[in-house]
């Protein structure tokens, strides 16, 4: 087993080692997100604090780590008796991205059960993870509905598994930490209020931390084992401690005066429900005992603030997470006061002040960092966020800023919901919500001979094949003589996830500040809903004399909708180089994720400059995208009086379907979305008609 890396000798990351140590204590906390970019030594720490983590005591034998001080009544293993166990070190349990859900939550042996009554259960990682730590490294990537079972798992301290009537239960209490990369896509909202920490990590910006964690990181990789033992001694004052924390947890009061300012905190930052209320009063309680103290000050309620609200006020992925600390303070000052617990009763701290900048440990590895602010950075002076917009409705605009009549860029709409846009036919990508797939969960529409594992077992189908060979079977009795031939497995159709690539006119055409800003508006809309259906999302955007990939396809739709608000317009329109950039674009992830089905978007009025007869070549570079059955959409952005009707045509050339700005809106009465696979085919029919 190679040597982990010393939770104590990593630099910086105060917040991290914080949430991290505050969850070893009490595990009741909920777990913690780690959302940072790459390399910022998310990973070592997590795996450098199952180190840390007292031994445990189990039943010799058990499956599934029953203490044999209290055993699990309802273990699979059990009934236990009484008596000593045997002990060990608490497991470090990692979850990979791929994983099935059997291999989370465990699998049943159909065959055993349906022929001899017989649970034979072989355990899954959350049983394994059992009074450990579960860790899931790009949670942001796992499955929605294994993020949902874990988390669940986690909350009720038990795993459940149903197969067809036949029920496991047991004991799965663990601290769960989850690490992510917010430019590779964001968990839903749900998922994110589950979680009971989060912390922002970055790498330092002072070159004597990074000098630091350089040379530190290269002494360990010379001589793993000698550069541990340097650290043992801080290693070993600080499992004492966690252990020491634990103890005293109990006796640790809150009162109503500390109780009041969490009320007071998650009213004014207006948070949903009453987790954030509970997952506050545990961290504050827990912080308490980590600095060794029996009453929680305001203190500790600030910190506890700072940990555990930042991610749930986001109400959408455009959402920067933060909190206001400002505001946090003015708050914890209105409502503080009271019984004396947040802030008089003090005979064990001392008199120093109660300040909320203080660190309620400075001598230890936590830490108040300071998590990112609301709202987004003030663009520099020369960007072109900042540079002054003209009135709505200005066809002018500013100076041309380059030779091709560059404009800057504006801003977007407010965005709205939209109607559904879906592929037509029945796909196998990975999970998601938005077109019909053949999938793991939905509704059983049918049943097939296994390949490989069951996973879900069709009962009737099952019976069915059993049922004429009973008597060559030699069946006696009332039970049915079953074979693996017999087995079936359930076919079942829910969503998938698409790619969405969104091609973009930015030419000087679509110029205009009003018009603009209404099409930013809708694509904005168009990647919420991208976002809230799982889809990856990509952006192409033509002006000038080419077309450029402004993001290659990604899981991460804020990092589309940044792109989308910098982008400048001007310039002639090269149709076909936008059209023949998104077939690159789509070829390259057609042998990346072949699974992946992709929806394209073409926002633009359908005018098309430059070159030699433009609007039929950007026809010819559409009816490619048509020829591979690409599903399309035309978003039409022509407005005024007199309309040429040019994006009608372009989609009737890729074989798509063109809708207005207006119909667009999920509450538009213009007309619904003409269907996409409708459309598909009937561009086809023409198509075989004119051969």
């Amino acid at each position: 087993m190679s040597t982990p890396y010393p939770f104590t000798a990593i630099v910086g990351q105060d917040d991290l080692r914080l949430a991290l140590l505050l969850n070893a204590v009490s595990p009741a906390v909920g777990g913690v997100l780690v959302r940072g970019e790459k390399g910022t030594a998310k990973s070592t720490a997590v795996r450098a604090l199952s180190v840390l983590i007292p031994e445990v005591s189990v039943v010799v034998g058990c499956r599934f780590s029953c203490d044999p001080g209290a055993p699990d009544p309802a273990c699979p293993d059990g009934p236990h008796e009484g008596g000593g166990g045997a002990a060990r070190s608490a497991r470090m349990v990692e979850l990979p991205v791929g994983a099935s859900e059997d291999r989370l939550v465990g699998a049943l042996d159909i065959e055993r059960a349906l022929a001899e009554g017989v649970k034979s259960f072989e355990p899954g990682l959350l049983a394994d993870a059992h009074r450990g730590v579960l860790y899931v490294d790009e949670v942001n990537l796992l499955h929605d509905h294994l993020v949902d079972l874990l988390l669940d798992a986690a909350a009720m301290g038990a795993s459940y598994v149903e197969r067809e009537g036949v029920s496991v239960r047991h004991a799965s209490r663990f601290l769960l930490v989850g690490t992510m990369n917010p430019e590779e896509g964001e968990l839903r909202p749900q998922l994110l209020d589950r979680f009971g920490l989060t912390v922002e990590v970055a790498a330092s910006r002072e070159p004597d931390l990074r000098v630091e964690v350089v040379r530190r990181r290269l002494a360990y990789d010379d001589d793993p084992a000698a550069f541990a033992a340097r650290w043992a001694g801080e290693e070993n004052e600080l499992r004492a401690r966690i252990v020491a924390a634990r103890a005293l947890l109990p006796e640790v009061r809150l009162g109503d005066a500390a109780l009041r300012q969490i009320a007071a905190t998650c009213a004014a930052f207006e948070v949903d429900g009453m987790r954030a209320d509970i997952v506050m009063a545990r961290t504050a309680t827990t912080l308490a005992a980590w600095a060794g103290r029996t009453v929680v000050l305001a203190e500790d309620v600030r910190q506890a603030a700072l940990l555990a609200l930042p991610h749930r006020r986001r109400r959408n992925p455009f959402d920067a997470p933060g909190l206001d600390e400002e505001k946090l303070d003015d708050t914890l000052e209105e409502f503080g006061g009271g019984d004396g617990d947040s802030g008089g009763d003090r005979d064990d701290e001392g008199d120093r002040e109660d300040s909320p900048d203080d660190d309620p440990d400075p001598d230890g590895p936590g830490g108040g960092g300071q998590p990112p602010q609301d709202g987004p950075p003030e663009a520099p002076q020369d960007s072109p966020a900042a540079q002054p917009q003209p009135a709505e409705g200005d066809e002018t605009g500013p100076p041309p800023a380059s030779g091709d009549g560059e404009r800057s860029a504006v801003r977007s709409a407010e965005p709205f919901r939209t109607k559904v846009l879906s592929v037509p036919g029945l796909g196998e990508g990975a999970s998601g919500r938005r077109s019909r797939a053949r999938t793991d969960h939905g509704r059983t529409t049918g049943a097939r001979r296994p390949r490989g594992t069951l996973t879900k077992l069709h009962l009737a189908a099952t019976v069915q094949a059993a049922a004429p060979h009973q008597r060559a079977r030699g069946r006696s009795g009332h039970g049915l003589v079953v074979r693996r031939d017999d087995l079936r497995q359930a076919t079942r159709e829910g969503r998938e996830g698409n790619l969405v690539l969104f091609v973009v006119d930015a030419s000087g055409s679509m110029a205009a500040r009003q018009r603009m800003s209404a099409v930013k508006g809708a694509v904005l809309s168009l990647l919420l809903d991208a976002y809230q259906r799982r889809d990856k999302v990509g952006l192409v955007t033509f002006r000038g004399r080419d077309a450029t990939v402004a993001l290659p396809p990604t899981s991460s739709v804020d990092a589309a909708a940044v792109r989308l608000e910098t982008l400048p317009t001007g310039g002639r329109t090269p149709l076909s180089a936008g059209l023949m950039k998104a077939h690159d674009v789509l070829r390259v992830e057609r042998m990346r994720d072949p699974a992946r089905r992709p929806l394209l978007v073409v926002v633009t009025d359908g005018r098309a400059t430059g070159g030699p007869d433009p609007v039929a070549l950007g026809g010819r570079a559409a009816r490619l995208h048509a020829a591979e059955g690409t599903a399309s959409v035309v978003v039409d952005c022509e407005s005024g009086p007199v309309r040429l009707g040019l994006a009608v045509a372009l989609a009737g050339d890729l074989g798509g379907t063109a809708v207005t700005l207006d119909e667009l809106r999920a509450d538009s009465v213009a007309g619904l979305v003409r269907d996409v696979q409708g459309a598909v085919r009937g561009a086809r029919g023409s198509r075989g008609r004119a051969a």
